[in-house]
């Protein structure tokens, strides 16, 4: 697997190609702002962007959906339980762009690059609907965790005991698992276990 970040955005986000090398289908994970550079890279490589997959709906990892769905034709996926706040990101952030996309899904929805299979875990916690996705030993955790932090609960439809049942449940993960988180630098589940 080839996984490239780039970092977008006034807030520093990681947004993240992931690419199977024996297929050459992509996927790219939050999608921070209208961009080229990201699909000139997975042209670059080769492979054909399969879809977007969102970790929640803050406006800081969706801003470039709208450009990417009319431009490039590229589907976007979201969690069901974060359509409410997606429908009214205008009254809670100023000057957001109204996101629209293709389909809603659930804890039990199976995404697929080649043969790779991606894995929803539901993250309830810095937004209703946020999401970790894993595939093989990669967790990508958006804004549930950090290196050496956890996400923000304070914030519209956040919930901090709902945050703390969900890094439970992720940190009955291996140890190994590479974290790749929504800003700042990687960090593993083993790591992060030891703080809480």
């Amino acid at each position: 697997m080839i996984v490239k970040r780039f970092i977008k955005g006034p807030l520093q986000n990681n947004n993240y190609v992931i690419i199977d090398e024996e297929s050459r289908e992509a996927v790219l994970i939050d999608c921070s702002e209208p961009s080229d550079d990201i699909m000139d890279y997975i042209k670059e490589q080769g492979a054909t962007l399969k879809y977007i997959l969102l970790t929640h709906t803050h406006p800081d990892h969706i801003q470039g959906v709208n450009y990417y769905r009319k431009k490039y034709g590229v589907s976007v996926f979201l969690h069901k339980d974060d359509f409410p706040l997606l429908s009214q990101l205008g009254q809670y952030f100023a000057g957001a762009e109204s996101v629209s996309v293709d389909k809603l899904f659930d804890d039990d929805a199976e995404f697929s690059i080649g043969n790779k299979k991606i894995k929803v875990i539901h993250t309830a916690g810095h937004t209703e609907g946020s999401v970790c996705f894993l595939i093989d030993n990669m967790l990508f955790s958006g804004d549930t965790l950090f290196y050496g932090t956890y996400g923000r609960t304070d914030l519209p439809f956040g919930d901090e005991r709902k945050m703390f049942e969900s890094l439970k449940r992720l940190f009955k993960l291996d140890n190994d698992i590479v974290v790749y988180p929504g800003h700042g630098r990687d960090t593993g589940i083993g790591a992060e276990k030891v703080r809480y």
